[in-house]
């Protein structure tokens, strides 16, 4: 009688589970490792990688590509020590009325000047009692040249110009030119009138 033997195939282990086992066996390597270090040398390859991390983020700010904005001129216009102010009604410098053109003929000087400009509306009531007090402030601030553009702005101008020797007053669309007052009509070239004045005014500061 003839005993049979029964043969048991192992099955071989996939790719898969031998990638498995090599991971697993790289792992507790490296644990092992670090547990065989130092704590002291472990803070160390810390900062050491921390430092590595810094210098790279560093050099990409300074030696990075073109593509960054520029960077804005800030320099800032050089302006004489000489301040014109504008004396206006209630609406300012609003768009179509004469207070707008004398204000544009004030720029054009103080790009050839480099004077200052600026402006102060009168609010409240529109008299001459109520725009002095207004005009008075911008005398007593830093204006030199004085513009009044109003009735009661150029009234109270007038009134005042003899007090302030020292300082020009153009009057636009009334008073009489004298002494440091200067009287510009309205129309045609009020602009350019205006920016002839203040230039003339600035200049004699100088």
């Amino acid at each position: 009688m003839t005993k049979q033997v029964r043969q048991v195939t192992r099955s071989r282990p996939t790719q898969t589970q031998q990638s498995q086992t090599r991971l697993a066996r790289v792992g507790r390597g490296l644990v092992s490792w670090l547990r065989s270090l130092s704590r002291r040398t472990i803070l160390l390859a810390a900062g050491a990688v921390a430092v590595v991390a810094a210098v790279g983020v560093a050099g990409s700010f300074l030696f990075g590509g073109d593509d960054r904005p520029p960077i804005p001129d800030t320099r800032a216009r050089h302006y004489t020590e000489v301040d014109a102010c504008l004396l206006t009604g209630k609406d300012g410098i609003m768009a179509g009325t004469t207070a707008a053109t004398v204000w544009q003929g004030m720029q054009d000087a103080s790009l050839k000047t480099h004077a200052r400009v600026n402006y102060q509306q009168v609010v409240g009531e529109q008299s001459v009692g109520n725009a002095r007090p207004f005009l008075n402030s911008m005398l007593q601030g830093s204006c030199e040249v004085v513009l009044a553009v109003g009735g009661p702005e150029v009234s109270a101008a007038a009134e005042t110009a003899p007090q302030y020797r020292k300082s020009d007053f153009i009057l636009v669309g009334g008073g009489r030119s004298k002494a440091n007052v200067t009287s510009v009509h309205t129309g045609d070239g009020l602009r350019a009138d205006v920016a002839g004045a203040v230039e003339r005014a600035v200049n004699g500061k100088s």
